[in-house]
């Protein structure tokens, strides 16, 4: 298995922040709603898996066991070929080193979050409409869809911080990757370590959130479409900071000499 140094990763993220900014629309936006669909996928195996893990493993191992479903999503955005607004946060590398505009960038990432939401808003009812949801899975989604949208606004910023640090350090390693092995390495440890120890990821509240209001029977009173907005609107000015502070930004002044060669 071959890597590439962090330098090279640096121009990889270059050249991805540029090819990124001249995408057709159309292909953003179809790009952008498989990504949200393929999160929803690792969401739902992880509430497969986990419904009762606890009760056998105990609680850290489930939370763990969690994780390293979850990461099934963004190892289908690396390798099959999708937009995910998270990991595109990495972008401002190539904003700052001046190959790209701010609109340009801004209009990747708004178009990939709308998509996104779409994408896994999509899998959450199709998911909803299966009819496989057990009772015991059913009450897990709820339990978290409701802790995530009572969440404090602090918590909901730091928390998404914090996220999104992981999420584009995996994005980061896997542009280092040069097989489909590295790109799993690269996902599998920095979600894994998100999801156990319990950050905030705007698009997986795309789909867990959706999905626990559509189970809502009147349960939890709390869990409304407003406490959703107001996740999503906190978590990600949380993601976006993350990852466009603590990777784009330090990884640009750390290489910014080779990075802003004309």
């Amino acid at each position: 298995m071959s890597i590439k140094t962090p330098a090279e990763i640096s121009q990889a993220a270059l050249a991805a922040g540029i090819a990124k900014s001249r995408l057709a629309l159309g292909t953003m936006l179809l790009m952008g709603f498989l990504a949200g669909a393929y999160i929803g996928m690792g969401g739902y195996f992880m509430l497969v898996v986990t419904q009762d893990a606890a009760q056998v493993a105990g609680v850290g191992i489930s939370k763990l066991l969690g994780g390293v479903v979850f990461s099934l999503g963004l190892f289908l955005v690396l390798t099959a070929g999708a937009e995910l607004v998270t990991g595109n946060c990495l972008m401002p590398i190539a904003y700052l080193s001046k190959k790209i505009s701010f609109a340009a960038m801004l209009r990747n990432l708004c178009a990939v979050y709308c998509a996104n939401f779409a994408g896994a808003l999509f899998f959450a009812a199709l998911i909803y409409s299966s009819g496989l949801i057990s009772e015991q899975c059913g009450a897990a989604a709820l339990s978290l869809a409701a802790m995530k949208s009572s969440l404090p606004v602090s918590y909901m910023l730091i928390r998404g911080v914090l996220c999104n640090w992981f999420v584009c350090l995996a994005v980061w390693i896997a542009f280092g990757a040069q097989d489909t092995a590295g790109k799993f390495v690269a996902a599998l440890l920095p979600i894994s370590a998100f999801v156990a120890m319990g950050f905030e990821h705007c698009v997986a509240n795309m789909f867990f959130i959706p999905l626990g209001l559509m189970l809502n029977g009147g349960a939890f009173p709390a869990l409304t479409a407003a406490a959703f907005a107001k996740n999503l609107f906190f978590v990600t000015i949380g993601n976006a900071a993350g990852g466009a502070i603590f990777v784009a930004l330090f990884y640009f002044l750390i290489f910014r000499k080779e990075l802003t060669k004309a």
